[in-house]
């Protein structure tokens, strides 16, 4: 398999990759706009930690209502127009948080934008994945890849807007109105007429060799796990990275937050390199290594508790997880039985469930005996991913 692009993939079908590409960079950039920003709002509707974060809570709770909506709204208007349109809402949505006057509009604010965010994650991802289909080799890793760099473009630009002193209306009024018009644009240059709604035929590589609806739902939910098992990987880095460094390892508070910075810059890494990788070794493969990576890795930072270990550990793992989620995704969108969309849609909310839980369930876990025990969690995910990644098609080809 090339590693450049082939010589054949039309203009149009280029043109579309980049649209996708732009989707995934927009939509990580609008939310990170305001995260810098929310000392500010917080103080400016004088609301205490606890009111601020179940205002935030919103966001999460707004998704997974209306995660499971995505697929017949892209039967209804196109996984293009979904992804589009969404955006243009979705910027709307944190402008209106920005500009909230109380804290019940800031937290409305917020559930509709996390309710954006869901139906345009599985859109955009659908779209990405009928222009990889088209390219018959893989392309959506870089697409995930993108979205990193877009949270960090996005916090960059929401940490000068408030260092220069940019009211917050402004700041977020002009990055909405911006980043609106470039998902306008970039409508039109996505792949014309509907999605394809024909029922993937069962290759066998994804699920038993049964077809029907009983193979797709069991394949559904080992992809569902292996979901989780990718949420409790990214969440490890995000939610406890710092803690155990701080508390475990005892390192100074100028460090600790460096193991979320190792595994955020492995993983993206992983991602933008990914696609040549899965084309050589295939995303079963792929995915399987990943896991004993993260099995592995966690495992050092557990068992030999430095920061030299922990930041290499903490990278190791997020090197292994690069990978898992697009892989996940691209399966549960061929699932034999199901049509496009429909898979995609459940993974994705399950994925959202994962990052849900995964926090409360280690933060138990540690309070009852320590985060050592509860970070334990992450190397049993890399093990099961070891495991259950042989459901996943041994390559992206169509031919496979």
């Amino acid at each position: 398999m090339s590693d450049t692009l082939p010589a054949a993939a039309p203009p149009r079908l280029r043109a579309a990759r980049v649209a996708v590409a732009t989707c995934f960079f927009v939509n990580a950039v609008l939310y990170a706009n305001l995260v810098p920003r929310l000392p500010e709002l917080k103080d400016r509707l004088d609301l205490s930690n606890a009111a601020l974060g179940a205002a935030l809570a919103a966001a999460p709770l707004g998704a997974l209502v209306s995660a499971l909506a995505s697929a017949a709204l892209m039967r209804r208007f196109g996984s293009a127009r979904v992804a589009s349109w969404g955006l243009v809402a979705l910027a709307a949505a944190i402008w209106a948080a920005a500009v909230s006057p109380s804290w019940w509009l800031l937290a409305g604010a917020l559930f509709v934008a996390g309710a954006l965010d869901a139906v345009v994650d599985v859109a955009q991802n659908a779209h990405g994945l009928r222009v990889q289909r088209a390219y018959d080799r893989s392309i959506l890793n870089a697409f995930h890849g993108l979205w990193s760099i877009g949270a960090v473009a996005g916090g960059l630009l929401g940490s000068a807007a408030a260092g220069l002193r940019v009211p917050l209306g402004w700041h977020l009024g002009v990055v909405a109105a911006v980043f609106a018009a470039v998902s306008l644009v970039v409508y039109r240059r996505m792949l014309p007429g509907p999605d394809h709604d024909e029922v993937p035929a069962d290759d066998g590589a994804a699920t038993p060799a049964r077809p029907g609806m009983r193979a797709a739902l069991g394949a559904m939910a080992a992809l569902g796990v292996l979901a989780v098992c990718g949420a409790f990987v990214e969440d490890a880095g995000s939610s406890w990275a710092a803690l155990y460094l701080r508390g475990e390892v005892g390192t100074g508070v100028a460090t600790a937050g460096l193991g979320f910075v190792a595994l955020s810059v492995a993983m993206t890494v992983g991602r933008l390199t990914g696609d040549r990788v899965v084309d050589r070794f295939g995303q079963r493969r792929v995915a399987r290594r990943g896991g004993a990576l993260i099995a592995v890795g966690m495992g050092l930072a557990l068992a030999l508790p430095s920061l030299a270990t922990t930041l290499v550990g903490f990278a190791l793992a997020g090197l292994g997880v690069a990978t898992l989620v697009p892989a996940v995704y691209a399966a549960a969108d061929d699932l034999p039985g199901l049509r496009h969309g429909v898979g995609l849609t459940v993974v994705n909310w399950l994925l959202r469930i994962g990052f849900l839980a995964s926090p409360p369930v280690v933060g138990a876990i540690a309070d009852a005996t320590s985060l050592r025990v509860g970070l334990l969690g992450v190397v049993v995910a890399g093990v099961v991913t070891l495991v259950l990644g042989r459901v996943l098609r041994p390559s992206v080809s169509a031919a496979a």
